[in-house]
Order: C-alpha cells, then structure tokens, then sequence
C-alpha cells in the first residue's frame, strides 16, 4: 500500500512541474485545434510495434518453447493492459503466468527472457539519444539521462551475456546454490537452471543481432506514432527531436509512478519538446497529453479483450506470483 501511495506522489510531482506556467485556456484551444484523424495512422504504426515486439519475444523464448508471434500477440497485449491500470508493472508477471498456463512454460524463465526484453528496451531508448545527439546539441538534463541510462543498462546487459555464454559465470553460480540450505536447494536449482535456459538466446550472436534489430524496429515504430501526433498539432519535428522524445519519455517511465505512468511520461515529452526544441509549454502539454492517451487507451481495450478471451483470473495470478517468490 505504501508503494501504491508513493506512486501517486510521485505522479502528481511531476504532473505539478509538467503544469508549471501552463495557459489553461491556451491548453483547451490547443487541444480543440487539433486535427484527429492524424491518430488514425498513429494507432495502426503502433500496434505494427506491439506484433514486432511479440516476434522479438517468440525469438528470445526459442530455447525454452518455439512460439510464434500470433500465440504471443493477444498476452503481450494483457501484459501491456496490466501494466496501465496496475501498480509495480504487474503485466509482466501477467504476461509470465499466462504463458505458463496457456503453454507450459517455467515462469522463471519467462521472466528472465522479459527482463531482456527491457535491458533491450533500455539500450535501444539509449541508442536513439545518442543518435539523436549526432544532429541536435543535447542540454544538460539531457545528458544526464542519457548518463544514468547508460550507468544502468550497459553494465546490466554486459553481465546478462557473460552469465549466458560463459561456463565459468553458470559454474559459479551452481558452486553458489550448493550453498543453500538442503530443505530448498531443489527448487533454487530448477530457478536457476529456468533463469540460464531464459537467457539462452544471447548464446548465439545470430539471435542476439536479430532480438536487437527488432527492438529497434519496434521502437522505431513507436517514434513513428509520436511523429504522427506531432502532426495533429502541426508540429512537423525532425528525426532526432522525435528518436529523443521516444527515448526520454520512455525512458523517464521507470520512475516508479501511479499505474499508466501519468506525470513521468509528460515530464519527459516536455524536457525535450520544451526544454530543447523550442517548442511552445501549452503545445508541448496538449501534445503529450493526447500522445499518451493514445498510447494507453487502444492497447487496454485490446487487452482487456484478450483477458477475457483468455479467461485469466487476478487471483490465480497473485498466487502465483507469491509462489514463484516463495521459490527464488
């Protein structure tokens, strides 16, 4: 509860800076003026991401069950929904128990393949500020996002592909669990042998180019719907400005926030819309605030589809989630 409190707080902070200075009527006007059916085109680019984003995930989960992106599409649509209208990201504890039950898969390993997927997502987000950089001189809160994303996601990414390709890392971490006491060394084996066979994938360097050609593909997407929006309010924004603004928005989400991401995620639109490209605060927000909504509200429809398609139930999933902790 206290965690879920926090979140808000932290929410409303940065809604509070994200609303310094604004022109409330200027904001309404915007918003009017803005031409729609520009998110037409925006919405269709985005879910070609979320089915490339499903494909990346059938490739890191090859070594564990050969999945195709179909199978995978409607639970990485769940797990999106989950994370919108759920604290602590829970859709990625959604998205592995859904897997497990609908196709047998260890729920330690499914999750170990999701936190590639974000130590890929993190890179990529890191990727495109550094390109972006290439083109436009980046501010100092810039570069200091850039800094702290780098600090994270490089050395993390770095041990995760040692501890898949070295026998050495996988020798020692065994030598580690026969260390356990003997009452639950089993199950710590079967967590840990479900963790190596999850990051499996980064064995092959063929597999690993592929997983980080579609991430960028899938981000690429993405920036291709804030482009689309930009346009609903004429904003025509060069390639850096939007490859920054994905990346900074996104990347300004990990700060733990109310479900949706609400505060975070318009902070991040406007330090780079506002702060750098010279673009207008009432713009900028009314720009932000529709970008998100068109983010959020699509893909929780489609998911709370798929939920019930699926017949997922809350409770088995918390279960599950309690045992799985119990287990590591």
């Amino acid at each position: 509860m206290r965690r879920v409190v926090l979140g808000i707080i932290v929410s409303l902070v940065f809604l509070g800076l994200a609303l310094r200075g604004q022109d409330f009527p200027a904001l309404g006007a915007a918003l009017r003026a803005a031409d729609y059916w520009w998110l037409l085109p925006a919405i269709a680019v985005y879910f070609c991401g979320v089915v490339v984003r499903a494909l990346r995930w059938a490739t890191l989960l090859a070594p564990v069950r050969r999945l195709t992106w179909r199978q995978l599409f409607p639970v990485v649509a769940v797990g999106y929904m989950a994370n919108n209208v759920l604290p602590f990201r829970t859709g990625e504890v959604v998205r592995a128990y859904a897997v497990s039950r609908q196709f047998g898969v260890s729920k330690t390993a499914t999750l170990a393949t999701i936190v590639l997927e974000r130590l890929l997502d993190g890179l990529t987000m890191l990727a495109f500020i550094l390109v972006a950089a290439s083109a436009v001189a980046l501010n100092s809160a810039l570069r200091h996002v850039a800094i702290v994303a780098a600090a994270i996601f490089v050395p993390a990414f770095g041990l995760l592909v040692l501890s898949a390709r070295s026998g050495r890392v996988v020798r020692f971490v065994y030598w580690i669990v026969r260390l356990v006491p003997r009452g639950v060394r089993q199950r710590t084996e079967r967590s840990v042998e479900s963790g190596f066979q999850g990051v499996a994938v980064f064995r092959s360097s063929a597999a690993l180019g592929r997983v980080a050609g579609l991430s960028v593909l899938a981000w690429l997407a993405e920036a291709a719907m804030y482009a689309a929006v930009a346009r609903a309010f004429g904003l025509e924004l060069s390639a850096a400005i939007v490859l920054l603004t994905t990346a900074v928005a996104n990347l300004a989400t990990l700060i733990p926030s109310s479900p949706g991401y609400l505060g975070p995620f318009e902070a991040g639109v406007l330090l780079v819309l506002a702060g750098l490209a010279g673009v207008p605060r009432t713009i900028a927000f009314s720009y932000a605030i529709v970008l998100h909504a068109a983010l959020y509200f699509p893909i929780t429809l489609v998911g709370l589809l798929y939920w019930s398609k699926l017949q997922l139930d809350w409770v088995a999933i918390r279960r599950a989630e309690s045992e799985e902790a119990v287990r590591l």
